[in-house]
């Protein structure tokens, strides 16, 4: 099968009529499914992000990046910077999983989930409550300015400046105790780099999500570029049945039979584009996947007796054979999506079963390398370490060090109790009797220490290996 069998070739933008990149796009309000799905998606991404940092566990906030303490909070779960491997896995999760939804249903997350869509249609929203729907916008952009236009644009203005910094502080609230970032707003004592980091990402999604809008869709993005690499003609797309309705003509032509398509050539399905392109001349970079010229269609084709689906997902082979069987099964039988689909079990069960062995406490021994071994009363002798202990729950824990693989060694450690997420650095003697000093001298022994962990819930035991020398 030849390259162009297994992609879908995707059209330039500068090459579609009608659209430019200095134009505004004034998009028109639609009803229908995907924009019902597109508003639950931003109901509860925007709750999810917005109640996420209020919530608390244990006395402290449920989740929190602190990257000051360098520590990562995931309700009972505290992750270290030693554990930055678990991050890694994730996002090489979350890329397999954007690339196995690619695969089956094109750019479906930009449509519904990513945060410049998201904004945008929140932003939208905002704008078309204060100065309408499409054609009331394109009038007040062409009048002259007055009482009406000024309170238009200065409420709408209002209204995403205080939506942005509100996202801004909520961001900052990720990575700071939040109750205190609200705190300090209401007391006007927050600090210079949390006001800064607020300021700068409020600024950053009003300028992406108020001014720029499709532009960064259209020119900043670089998912539409390759997403032609990561589809072929099984996946299923937003598309314009070109069989049936073409040739354009009007309803009346439509209902006649008269050899017109079912296309009436509305442009309804333009007028809705968030990013003003068309879908009838075919994929392009810029289309979002958002459905909404679906939903423009199909209300359309319902007002002239016709059915719905001239726009609507489809595969590029149910396109060019409509009577073909290959349906959705086709989508999901395929080597790339297979291969998907075992690289995010295989990791995803990986990441699970490293984290439920995770131990609650993490040792690493380091040797007193100012004396390696020394002498001590009697002829025995003595090497000393420096044991590290890193409480990785949010619980206290009792700690003993004891020792392993030298029979009759003893060691000198005192119990140590760690409070929640606390490290601290413990000085262990470890002691060879004189009478076993002489069979051993000159001699580095392996041993191991075994740190034994106790809380309120469970108890736990890591040993660490390590050496003791033998002083000739």
């Amino acid at each position: 099968m030849s390259d162009s069998r297994r992609t879908i070739p995707i059209l330039p933008i500068l090459s579609l009529p009608g659209v430019e990149a200095a134009n505004k796009v004034q998009a028109r309000a639609t009803r229908g499914r995907f924009t019902s799905w597109r508003m639950v998606s931003l109901v509860a991404t925007q709750l999810f992000f917005m109640v996420v940092p209020w919530l608390n566990w244990h006395g402290r906030q449920m989740v929190r990046f602190d990257l000051e303490a360098q520590r990562f909070y995931l309700g009972s779960v505290v992750l270290l910077p030693q554990d930055l491997i678990f991050l890694a896995g994730l996002l090489v999760f979350c890329a397999m999983g954007l690339f196995m939804v690619t695969a089956l249903w094109g750019r479906v997350w930009c449509g519904f989930s990513c945060p410049q869509t998201v904004y945008t249609a929140l932003f939208m929203w905002v704008e078309r409550r204060f100065e309408g729907d499409r054609y009331q916008r394109i009038r007040l952009d062409q009048a002259s300015w007055g009482v009406d236009k000024l309170w238009r644009r200065g409420g709408k203005q209002l209204s995403w400046l205080l939506i942005a910094l509100w996202t801004g502080l909520t961001f900052v609230g990720w990575f700071s105790p939040m109750r205190e970032l609200a705190q300090g707003v209401l007391a006007a004592t927050l600090g210079f780099w949390d006001g800064f980091w607020a300021l700068f990402y409020g600024g950053f999604c009003y300028l992406n999500a108020g001014l720029l809008r499709e532009k960064v869709c259209l020119h900043m993005c670089p998912y539409g570029r390759f997403q032609g690499a990561l589809m072929d003609v099984d996946t299923r797309i937003v598309a314009y049945d070109a069989l049936r309705g073409e040739p354009r003509g009007t309803a009346r032509q439509a209902a006649q039979a008269s050899g017109a398509g079912a296309c009436i050539d509305c442009t309804m399905c333009v007028q809705v584009c968030p990013t003003g392109i068309d879908i009838r001349e075919g994929l392009q970079p810029a289309c979002i996947a958002c459905g909404l010229c679906i939903d423009a269609c199909d209300q359309v084709m319902d007002k002239i007796g016709q059915p719905r689906g001239l726009v609507r997902l489809a595969t590029q082979r149910q396109l060019a054979a409509p009577a073909s069987k290959m349906g959705e099964l086709s989508s999901w039988a395929r080597h790339r999506v297979g291969v998907y689909g075992a690289l995010m079990m295989a990791l995803l069960t990986a990441l699970v079963w490293t984290l439920w062995q995770r131990p609650d406490v993490r040792v690493d021994v380091i040797r007193d390398r100012g004396v390696l071994a020394r002498v001590v009363d009697d002829g025995a002798v003595e090497n000393v370490y420096r044991v590290q202990v890193m409480n990785q729950t949010d619980e206290p824990q009792a700690i003993r060090i004891g020792l392993s693989g030298l029979g009759g060694a003893v060691i000198h450690a005192a119990p140590v109790l760690l409070s929640p997420v606390e490290h601290r650095m413990v000085q262990v003697e470890v002691t060879l009797p004189a009478s076993q000093v002489q069979a051993l001298a000159g001699r580095t022994l392996p041993i191991r220490f075994e740190v034994a962990s106790r809380s309120s819930k469970a108890s736990s035991l890591v040993s660490e290996a390590s050496t003791f020398v033998v002083s000739r």
